[in-house]
C-alpha cells in the first residue's frame, strides 16, 4: 500500500513538473508582448493627431513666416515654450474628458451659471469665428497658388471640401482621425523638403531655441501671435470631446490607464507638430530674412520661394497651405458644433453654421484685405480668447468631486496657473502697447 502511494506520488509530482514547463514554455515572449502593447496603444491614437492640426493651421503660416522674415530665428524660443503650453493643456482638456465623459463646454453648463456659460460662449465663439478665418483663408490661399483659380472661386471650393470631409463622420470618428492623419503627414512632408532646400543656419537655430529674445515692440505683436496660433481654445474645448468615443467608465483604474494611452498620443502628435512650426520659422529666417526680404503676404512668400530655392520648394508650399487649409478648417468645423451644443444647448444644421463662420473670410477675400495681416490679426484674437477656455479647465480639473482619481495634483495646479498668468499678462502688454501706438 506504501509501494502504491509512493508510487502515485511521483506519478503526481513528474505530471505537475511537467505541467509547469509546458505552462513556462506557453508563456508570452518579451516580443509579443510588446507587439500586444503596441497594438492596444494604436487603438488610442487620433484624437491628438485631429487636434494636431489647428497647431500647424494656415495662422501658423502667417504668423511663423513674420517672425522668421522680420526677426531671423529670435522669436524660436516662442514655438518652444508654446508648444510646451499646448501639451499640457491638450493633456489637462483630454483629462477632463476622459475623468467625467463629459466634454469642456458641457461640464462648463453644469457647474457654472446660466449668464456665465452665455459669456463664455460668446468668447468661444469668436475664438471660432477667428480660427475659421484663418482655415477658410488658408485653404482658398492654396488652391489659388497651386492651381491659379481667383480667390473668391478657391474659397467656395474650400467650403466644398471642407464639407465633404466632415461628411465622413458618419462612418464614424476613426475615418476622420485617418484623414487628417495623412493630410498632417503631407504638411510634414512638404516641410521636410522646404528644410532640405533652405540649409538654415543650424548653431543660430539651436541657440535661439533657448535663449528668449524680443528685439522691440513688434516682436511682442508677432510673438503673441504665435503664442495664439499655436495654443488653440478651441482645440482645447475639442479634445475633451474627441476622447469619448475611447472611454471606458466603469473603474478609475480603466480611467488611469486611458489617460496614460492618451498622454503618449498627445506627445507624439504635439512635438510633430512642434517640429513643422520650427520649421516654418527656420525656413522662413534662412531664406528670406537672409536676403534682406520681409514678407508681407503669403502669396509673396509662395513668389518668393521659387526663384530662391526652385519650383519644386514654391510647389510643396503650397500643398502643404491646401493641406493646412483643407484639415485643420474641418476640425474648426468640429469644434464648433461642440462649443455651440455644450455651453447652450444650441443645435444648428452643420451647413448652416458653416456659411456663418465662411462669411468673414468670404468678406475679406471680397473686399480685397490682405490675407496675411488678417491673418495675423485672427491668430491675436485667440490669444485674448483663451484664458476663456484655461480658467474654467483648471477650475474644475482641481475639484475632486468633479475628477475623482484624476484629480490634479498640486504641482500640476502650479504650473497650469503660471500658464494661464503668462498669457493674461502678453495680452496685456499687447493691449498697452496696441493703443499707446507703439505697434
Amino acid at each position: 500500500m506504501s509501494g502504491q502511494t509512493n508510487l502515485e506520488t511521483a506519478v503526481t509530482r513528474g505530471l505537475a513538473s511537467r505541467s509547469g514547463q509546458l505552462t513556462e514554455h506557453i508563456q508570452p515572449h518579451a516580443s509579443y508582448q510588446f507587439i500586444t502593447r503596441i497594438k492596444q496603444l494604436l487603438k488610442f491614437l487620433g484624437p491628438a493627431f485631429v487636434v494636431s492640426v489647428a497647431y500647424i493651421d494656415p495662422g501658423n503660416f502667417a504668423t511663423n513666416i513674420s517672425g522668421g522674415s522680420k526677426f531671423n530665428y529670435n522669436l524660436l524660443w516662442v514655438i518652444l515654450w508654446s508648444n510646451l503650453m499646448a501639451i499640457f493643456l491638450q493633456t489637462i482638456s483630454a483629462k477632463l474628458g476622459i475623468a467625467t465623459g463629459k466634454n469642456l463646454p458641457a461640464m462648463c453648463a453644469r457647474v457654472f451659471s446660466r449668464k456665465t456659460n452665455w459669456f463664455l460662449w460668446v468668447v468661444a465663439e469668436l475664438a471660432a469665428m477667428a480660427t475659421d478665418l484663418a482655415e477658410f483663408l488658408g485653404g482658398a490661399l492654396g488652391l489659388f497658388l497651386l492651381l491659379k483659380i481667383p480667390l473668391v472661386y478657391a474659397g467656395m471650393l474650400t467650403g466644398v471640401f471642407t464639407f465633404i470631409i466632415i461628411s465622413l463622420e458618419k462612418y464614424g470618428q476613426r475615418v476622420i482621425e485617418a484623414v487628417i492623419a495623412s493630410l498632417v503627414a503631407v504638411i510634414c512632408t512638404a516641410y521636410g523638403i522646404e528644410l532640405f532646400l533652405a540649409k538654415p543656419n543650424w548653431p543660430a537655430v539651436g541657440v535661439h531655441m533657448i535663449l528668449p529674445s524680443l528685439p522691440n515692440s513688434e516682436a511682442v505683436l508677432v510673438a503673441t501671435g504665435m503664442l495664439g496660433a499655436t495654443v488653440m481654445p478651441h482645440v482645447i474645448y475639442l479634445h475633451s470631446q474627441l476622447v469619448q468615443c475611447r472611454r471606458t467608465p466603469d473603474t478609475d483604474e480603466q480611467k488611469l490607464k486611458h489617460f496614460r494611452l492618451e498622454c503618449t498620443d498627445i506627445m507624439l502628435a504635439m512635438n510633430i507638430v512642434f517640429l513643422v512650426n520650427a520649421a516654418m520659422v527656420v525656413v522662413s529666417a534662412a531664406v528670406f530674412h537672409t536676403k534682406g526680404i520681409q514678407v508681407v503676404t503669403i502669396q509673396q512668400a509662395h513668389r518668393s520661394l521659387a526663384p530662391l530655392l526652385g519650383s519644386l520648394s514654391a510647389g510643396a508650399f503650397g500643398i502643404a497651405l491646401l493641406a493646412s487649409g483643407l484639415s485643420s478648417s474641418a476640425v474648426g468645423t468640429m469644434a464648433g458644433q461642440t462649443i455651440m451644443n455644450g455651453f447652450v444647448g444650441l443645435r444648428l444644421p452643420l451647413f448652416i453654421r458653416r456659411f456663418i463662420t465662411m462669411f468673414p473670410a468670404m468678406v475679406i477675400i471680397g473686399l480685397g484685405i490682405n490675407p496675411m495681416k488678417a491673418l495675423v490679426i485672427s491668430q491675436v484674437i485667440l490669444s485674448f480668447a483663451l484664458p476663456a477656455a484655461i480658467i474654467p479647465l483648471m477650475l474644475m480639473t482641481s475639484r475632486r468631486d468633479i475628477m475623482g482619481a484624476l484629480v490634479n495634483k498640486p504641482l500640476t495646479n502650479i504650473v497650469g496657473w503660471i500658464i494661464t498668468a503668462i498669457i493674461v499678462v502678453l495680452n496685456v502688454i499687447l493691449l498697452y502697447l496696441t493703443f499707446s501706438g507703439n505697434v
